[in-house]
């Protein structure tokens, strides 16, 4: 089960377990810093690092949210 939780997770993932686009995803990789993987052409992502950047405020600094993330709180 360990083997499961550690990992590397796509784009697709990692947009469903946050509750945001894709596109959202690779700006805050753009612009906010989030812990994110080059493999080749692809990002790849670590849920324990992705979830303690969020925890730590990385998705929301110095951005205002879009209409759709309000509605997540």
């Amino acid at each position: 089960m360990a083997e499961t939780e550690d990992r590397w997770l796509s784009v697709d993932e990692i947009s469903k377990h946050l509750g945001v686009s894709n596109d959202t995803v690779y700006r805050w990789i753009e612009k906010h810093a989030m812990p994110a993987h080059r493999m080749g052409r692809l990002w790849k992502f670590k849920k324990e690092e992705v979830d303690h950047w969020v925890k730590a405020g990385g998705a929301a600094s110095g951005r205002s949210r879009t209409k759709g993330e309000r509605n997540l709180k």
